[in-house]
């Protein structure tokens, strides 16, 4: 059976990393991977004072993840991002934060597998576009196969689109979300093992991707694979997975990324943004290339302060390129 998901390359929802401004800066990078958003929570949608929906149209496609636990609220959200023109809704089922396990969402739903596949159930019923679940594969001392598959199942049963599993468990005690990123061993073979498990359903990987070699290995055993902290970290990457769907080498050059940044930022200023809001996102655009810790110490430097995107980014461009101006001329 064909799997109707389509998405195979993603990258992965991170909070105060993956905004409305990052999210069209990578999708100058790459025309094929789907872009999440940061953990929106039904609260924050419901009852905000912005718009935590607001996306660009460039940004397609896109998918809002979602955080919560009530089926009512969750079907509620979900049909406002459908509305919006959100292409996916994902729930949250692996963040292990404190102020997440206090809502009652995130990683310690996992213990609660029935009210997640409520949950998906709620979505459904409102809703034409894919609903989704991310996770990970365990939390605590709860860490076997089968506890993840209570939740699996479940939530395969109630008619999930898609499941994303972070190849590790997540410690609800004693450590912060940050270690919990590292610390907590990886663990492919067991998501390879739940696309075999869901053969019918597409299952993709998330966790330690940081190379194109680690994608390609991963896509050989699941449907997809999600990139996190690799992309955003070195942002270049991403102009690869789109040469995985072509046999064509891409022209596109960071300095032309560069150029088609300014009137973005400067629409963002217009509108009573500042440049760093976006800016920040392209401090390792020169990632692993020669000036690229130049590139990263004058945006940081000048960002904060900066007015004119065009000054800021081909100021940046000719601080990475002249190694006659020193470090110390930035704060002149």
């Amino acid at each position: 059976m064909a799997l109707p998901y389509s998405y195979k390359l993603s990258v992965a929802p991170m909070l105060d990393w993956t905004d409305r401004h990052c999210r069209y800066f990578h999708r100058l990078l790459t025309q094929t991977a789907l872009l999440y958003t940061e953990m929106v929570t039904t609260g924050a949608i419901t009852y905000g004072q912005q718009d935590f929906l607001a996306f660009n149209p460039e940004e397609h496609p896109v998918a809002l993840q979602l955080g919560g636990s009530e089926p009512d609220a969750m079907a509620r959200c979900a049909a406002l991002a459908q509305e919006r023109g959100y292409d996916e809704v994902n729930i949250n089922v692996g963040c292990p934060s404190d102020r997440v396990q206090n809502g009652s969402f995130g990683a310690c739903l996992m213990a609660e597998p029935v009210k997640v596949a409520d949950c998906v159930k709620a979505m459904k019923a409102v809703t034409d576009i894919p609903i989704t679940v991310k996770t990970r594969l365990g939390i605590d001392h709860q860490d076997s196969d089968d506890f993840l598959y209570e939740l699996t199942d479940a939530v395969v049963a109630a008619g999930t689109d898609q499941l994303t599993l972070h190849a590790r468990k997540a410690w609800l005690q004693g450590l912060s979300p940050k270690e919990n990123r590292d610390i907590p061993e990886l663990q492919y073979e067991r998501v390879y093992r739940a696309q075999k498990r869901y053969p019918d359903v597409p299952v993709s990987i998330n966790g330690g991707v940081l190379t194109i070699d680690d994608v390609k290995g991963h896509l050989a055993e699941v449907h997809g694979v999600m990139i996190g902290r690799a992309a955003y970290q070195n942002p270049w990457l991403l102009t690869q997975l789109d040469q995985l769907n072509s046999l064509e080498q891409s022209t596109l050059t960071r300095e032309a990324v560069v150029t088609a940044m300014i009137p973005y930022i400067d629409n963002h200023i217009r509108q009573g943004g500042r440049a760093w809001h976006v800016a920040r996102h392209m401090l390792g655009l020169f990632q692993g290339m020669t000036g690229g810790k130049r590139w990263r110490q004058y945006l940081s430097v000048k960002g904060p302060r900066a007015s004119s995107a065009e000054q800021l980014l081909y100021g940046a461009l000719a601080f990475r390129d002249d190694h006659s101006q020193h470090v110390s001329s930035l704060t002149s």
